[in-house]
């Protein structure tokens, strides 16, 4: 871990907001996979806005020790960043997270569950296919049209009729 990193883990404590959001925002740029844990630890900052840079942060950081902290920003109280959470996994590709962003597709925010079928597509895996098939049917037609997408992307991929 490099001087800046060491220095910017110490900021994280600082009592003011704009300073630890600051703080994670930079270990989120510096793509050092020593700062997940520290990154992980910021997602109890009372504070939303930091614990949504912790999320972003932890996205940026193409590692998988950083699933099981995004993992656990699934059940955030706030959707934005449940929502963030969601799109970090599909960044660094969670294949880990499956089960927990299946779980997502019966949230109730619409971004949520959007991102989450969206998610599943990407990453690809057929056992999600009657989850997504059963998203076809949802009040919301971008959450319909976003599961048919998901759907034949992944039937594309393994190609299964």
């Amino acid at each position: 871990m490099t001087e800046d990193c060491s220095r910017l883990i110490n900021l994280l404590q600082d009592p003011r907001v704009s300073c630890r959001q600051e703080a994670v925002r930079e270990l989120g740029k510096s793509g050092d996979p020593a700062v997940v844990e520290a990154l992980g630890g910021m997602l109890n900052d009372p504070n939303p806005g930091v614990r949504i840079e912790a999320v972003q942060a932890l996205g940026h950081i193409d590692d998988p020790a950083a699933v099981p902290f995004l993992v656990t920003a699934l059940g955030d109280t706030g959707a934005e960043i449940r929502a963030a959470a969601v799109a970090a996994l599909g960044r660094i590709k969670g294949r880990d997270a499956i089960d927990p962003l299946v779980a997502c597709l019966s949230d109730r925010d619409l971004q949520v569950r959007t991102g989450a079928v969206e998610v599943l597509g990407k990453l690809g895996n057929e056992r999600v296919l009657p989850h997504l098939k059963a998203m076809e049917r949802d009040p919301f037609s971008d959450i319909r049209d976003a599961a048919e997408r998901a759907v034949l992307k992944i039937r594309s991929r393994s190609k299964i009729k």
